[in-house]
């Protein structure tokens, strides 16, 4: 395994770690403030620590007219469409249920990354995805209950569709650095969601921005879960070829279900176990045997 695969896999298991601790977060948060609105908080959050870090790495910037059609397709794909419908599914049913559809992601990725890059579907990333995905339903299965759950789920699928179509997208950028990429797709979703927030400006001010739960959730969600990992995803993303590197949102449920087991005093069963046997297995089997 060479050093830039490893320090792919790295970044990928890393920001897994990240987002199963966000759909917890959300949860926690989204009764305050709604999906449309904190997706555009947290952006707004994001973009000023982006900026910072790129002054700090003088960050050479230059245009490529070709890139920056495809960035913007990327930032109103994944950034905008994605993540609305991931905070909006994760509203409407329950943490758990949104790291296990999301999940579904890998699938999505294989299919897109043979469909836009060509890549081949070989019998080692077949197994990879089945693996993984026997292992999530291991870990958590899938309970279907709640006034509005249908309409939660097809968000989710909707947010795991589009984000493994901006994932593959992100391959096709040449010209752009990771960090770069990330900022520009971030104020491209600024820009489409600030409309929508302007129609009830005022909806802003009945969130209580002092609470310590609101800025720890919105730090959370905007410098760890959006400025930090955006990067190390597209970076990881350009380490791993697409199809592979999706396995990696596998880990989101396992991250879940120990934050619910120290957190909230859930317990651990023996197919938690075996599903994180198969998923961590799955990641390495595809990167083992992937050439």
């Amino acid at each position: 395994m060479n050093s830039k695969k490893v320090l792919g896999s790295v970044l990928l298991s890393m920001l897994a770690c990240i987002w199963g601790g966000m759909f917890v977060v959300v949860k926690i948060i989204v009764d305050e403030i709604h999906p449309i609105q904190l997706v555009w908080l947290r952006y707004l959050i994001a973009i000023i620590f982006l900026m910072i870090f790129s002054l700090l790495r003088r960050e050479k910037w230059h245009w490529n007219w070709s890139d920056l059609r495809l960035i913007f397709l990327i930032g109103l794909i994944g950034n905008t469409i994605s993540i609305v419908a991931q905070e909006t599914g994760t509203w409407l049913s329950s943490a758990q249920t949104g790291a296990v559809i999301t999940s579904a992601t890998p699938t999505f990725m294989l299919i897109f990354a043979w469909l836009i890059l060509k890549e081949k579907m070989t019998s080692v990333k077949i197994i990879s995805v089945i693996m993984a995905t026997l292992g999530v339903i291991m870990i958590v299965g899938l309970h279907l209950s709640g006034n509005y759950i249908l309409y939660g789920v097809l968000s989710l699928i909707v947010a795991a569709l589009t984000w493994a179509l901006m994932s593959v997208l992100v391959k096709k950028v040449n010209h752009y650095s990771s960090l770069q990429t990330t900022i520009i797709s971030t104020m491209v979703a600024i820009v489409c969601l600030t409309p929508i927030i302007m129609l009830n400006p005022s909806a802003l001010g009945n969130i209580n921005f002092l609470n310590i739960k609101v800025i720890l959730c919105l730090f959370y969600l905007g410098v760890i879960s959006t400025a930090m990992a955006f990067v190390m995803w597209n970076q990881g993303l350009k380490l791993v070829n697409a199809s592979s590197s999706g396995l990696f949102f596998l880990l989101q449920p396992i991250v879940g279900t120990l934050l619910g087991w120290l957190l909230l005093g859930e317990s651990i069963s023996i197919s938690f176990i075996v599903g994180t046997i198969l998923i961590i297995g799955s990641v390495w089997f595809s990167i083992k045997f992937t050439k």
